[in-house]
């Protein structure tokens, strides 16, 4: 056996991560991932009205909060045969694009940007060459002296003993790669998109009554009717087209730039070949009529239809009464009673396993393009190699 390592908890997550990994000669030999906090929201919601559902469910998660409420209502909608307004349609993809919006920038920036920017490194960039670096690669008009404010601040965070949001990294680690200039460009977006995420979330607000948690979701349409007015559409308009003035004149552009300075990265792990996306934003008309289209990738680049009704989730690793893989339809959450072990060999964690034909399938951001990979067939070699 080789030398295991533990994180726990794993941070800038949801669920409170815990991490195992073994090494064997400099590389993981093995890894488990546990979740350590018991949810039990299946059971909560027994017995409760299911146009109550949502509420509760949505509580999944403080980031990502919107989309557990809405595939809630969906769920209800769909067993009633219940079609909304068209309206309500708009609205809740309004609501939903908004997310996508905020949810990127904070992820991005405010909870994977500091495991490859060195604020520390920051401190002795050059802002002259900062600025240079920034009109080439976003094109904004950033001044060595806005530049050398950041810088101002950065210094007065390290001297003083107190990061704040910098605090417990690793600066100064050699796996950090970009250059100090980098470094300050990225650190000063990341102050900036701090205004910026507070601000997107006033749409989920306009429409929505608060962020998290939006509150204007219902089964058969939304309650914000009312706040249908123009002063409010103008309201979020102008929030919308500024964010998205952010991601394709920053976001992106610092994407790119950080992932051109990482391009080794990219053959590590990754070795999943299963990758599902269940397509969302409902235009007019039928239901399968989504911009963003449903599919699956089994091993190859050939997308298939998502057959739902070959998921399944696994408990024999967690913490739950012993039982088969089963689809949610006929799931049960029946936690162990007592004192429970954390055992790699046995049971270790609160999470089920969900598989897709017997196979884990990564979701998310990376397979929601799968429709790109027309254009990606063409190109010589992969993106993310590219500088």
């Amino acid at each position: 056996m080789g030398k295991r390592i533990m994180i726990d908890p794993i941070t800038r997550i949801e669920g409170h991560l815990r991490i195992e990994v073994e090494v064997e000669n400099g590389k993981v030999k093995d890894a488990w991932s546990s979740g350590q906090m018991f949810r039990g929201i299946e059971i909560m919601l027994k017995g409760r009205d299911p146009r109550d559902a949502h509420h509760f469910v949505q509580r999944s998660c403080g980031v990502c909060t919107y989309i557990h409420a809405l595939s809630s209502v969906r769920a209800v909608e769909d067993a009633c045969k219940i079609e909304i307004p068209e309206n309500a349609r708009i609205i809740r993809n309004l609501l939903h694009g908004a997310q996508y919006q905020h949810d990127h920038i904070v992820h991005f920036y405010h909870l994977h940007a500091l495991d490859w920017v060195d604020i520390v490194s920051a401190l002795s960039a050059d802002p002259v060459k900062t600025a240079k670096l920034s009109a080439n690669t976003s094109g904004r008009r950033e001044t060595a002296e806005y530049f050398k404010e950041v810088q101002t601040k950065l210094k007065t965070f390290v001297s003083s003993g107190q990061l704040g949001p910098f605090n417990n990294a690793y600066w100064g680690h050699p796996a950090y790669q970009l250059p100090a200039e980098a470094n300050l460009m990225a650190a000063s977006h990341y102050l900036e998109a701090i205004k910026l995420q507070a601000k997107a979330a006033r749409m989920h607000a306009i429409f929505g009554g608060k962020n998290p948690h939006p509150q204007s979701l219902v089964v058969g349409g939304v309650t914000s009717v009312g706040d249908l007015t123009p002063e409010r559409i103008d309201e979020f308009t102008a929030i919308w087209k500024e964010t998205k003035a952010f991601v394709d004149e920053v976001y992106i552009p610092d994407l790119l730039a950080v992932a051109s300075f990482y391009k080794n990265w990219g053959a590590i792990g990754g070795n999943n070949t299963t990758y599902l996306c269940y397509g969302d934003f409902p235009q007019a008309g039928i239901n399968d009529n989504l911009l963003m289209p449903a599919g699956v990738l089994l091993g190859d680049l050939n997308p298939k239809p998502v057959d739902t009704l070959k998921i399944t989730e696994d408990v024999t690793r967690g913490w739950y009464e012993k039982g088969g893989a089963k689809h949610p339809y006929e799931g049960e959450t029946k936690p162990i009673q007592g004192e429970i072990t954390y055992n790699t060999d046995a049971q270790y964690s609160w999470m089920k396993a969900p598989r897709y034909d017997g196979k884990s399938a990564e979701v998310g951001p990376w397979p929601g393009f799968w429709w790109l990979i027309p254009a990606a067939r063409k190109m010589s070699r992969p993106w993310w190699t590219m500088s």
